[in-house]
């Protein structure tokens, strides 16, 4: 751990005194697999068949798994398939085509996960964090404060279920496949960075040692813990950065997102210049419209010029980066809320003359509580 990191205030640290989720055979290599089930006396094949059944076939029921013997299915299944998930409640909006699960952990934490479906792809907006310690004011997962992190088969446990979800034909459109996921749900991923990695991995290994994803559908949002950004552009997986800036100055990026206090803008955004640097990947600048908040015109040239200052030496010095505004999403209790189209409108207009290329997010599930900013796992 770096000393940048260590020096990190408390609330980066999970609650000391919980115990850990249950080994699973998300959390295992290959090689670390076959030691368990040789340990139990079963051949070394059963490790590829258990993941060929949780990858390959999305089966998380042990039921389903008919090929193994039933004398010793029990003891393989406790060893490399404990439950991590159960479901609460699952919420639909959008005619069916975007479904909140609400899950409970083994020791009674609180996550929710968002499957949205486009009619071009299949998108399952996933936690890292039972909570967030980043205390964002405008996000309700960040008021709640932190509860824990995730183990990487319970992230992973979440993509499988969605993955089996679409398979099935449980969503709206039919049988389909799952193709995209974000790390935008509770949570700040690069916080619990080697579950996050460790997931990311299985996410993108072939079958049947993971979901044969592409780590270009893949995007790994963060506030900014700039030793984590710039550890991820070693890792070798080029999975789309996405840096939650929401303010172009200091000063209110210091109350919108209290990181900002330890790392400024300036160096934030160098670090996710860097990332798309040393992986040949664009960088997506998440920023959340709050009206007469940070959407004022000067604000919009303020983030171009900020962009644009790191991207010198080439034709199209913007090119490196793409803004993704976002319309607020309302919480309970916020003194926030939305732009108006009209300051939107102009926000775009403005980037996009100086060279910055910018889209306004599709909003799905705002009326479940379930779009960015919203997740706060209430069980009620």
């Amino acid at each position: 751990m770096s000393d940048n990191l260590k020096s990190l205030p408390l609330v980066f640290e999970p609650p000391r005194g919980r115990g850990k989720p249950p080994r699973h055979l998300a959390d295992l290599t290959a090689e670390e697999r076959t030691e368990v089930v040789t340990s139990l006396g079963e051949p070394a094949f059963r490790g590829k068949q258990v993941a060929a059944h949780y990858f390959s076939r999305l089966e998380r029921d042990p039921a389903g798994m008919t090929d193994l013997p039933a004398s010793s299915r029990d003891k393989i299944v406790e060893a490399l398939l404990p439950p991590l998930l159960t479901s609460v409640r699952t919420m639909e909006a959008d005619k069916g085509t975007t479904r909140k699960t609400l899950w409970r952990l083994f020791d009674n934490a609180l996550v929710e996960s968002v499957l949205m479906r486009y009619p071009d792809r299949a998108t399952i907006c996933v936690s890292s964090q039972a909570g967030c310690g980043m205390a964002c004011p405008f996000c309700a997962t960040g008021q709640g404060g932190l509860e824990r992190n995730m183990s990487t088969a319970e992230i992973v446990d979440q993509v499988v279920d969605a993955a089996g979800a679409m398979a099935r034909g449980d969503v709206a459109g039919g049988p389909g496949r799952l193709s995209n996921v974000v790390f935008m749900g509770m949570g700040e991923p690069m916080a619990n960075y080697k579950a996050v990695i460790g997931a990311v991995r299985r996410m993108v290994a072939p079958n049947p040692d993971g979901l044969g994803l592409s780590a270009r559908n893949i995007v790994v949002s963060t506030v900014g813990l700039v030793p984590r950004m710039k550890q991820l552009a070693t890792e070798g997986i080029p999975v789309t950065l996405a840096l939650s800036l929401h303010a172009p100055d200091d000063e209110l990026r210091n109350e919108l997102v209290p990181i900002n206090t330890r790392w400024s803008v300036n160096e934030t955004v160098e670090a996710a210049w860097e990332y798309a640097t040393l992986t040949g990947r664009r960088v997506s600048i998440e920023y959340a419209m709050m009206r007469d908040i940070n959407d004022q015109a000067w604000r919009a040239d303020l983030l171009a010029d900020v962009l644009l200052s790191f991207g010198g030496g080439t034709d199209r010095p913007g090119s490196w980066v793409h803004v993704n505004l976002i319309p607020l999403n309302p919480t309970p209790g916020s003194k926030w809320t939305a732009s108006r189209r009209e300051d939107e409108r102009e926000f775009v207009r403005r980037l996009e003359a100086k060279g910055i290329s910018t889209t306004v997010r599709d909003t799905r599930g705002s009326d479940i509580d379930g779009a960015c900013g919203q997740l706060a796992a209430a069980d009620g």
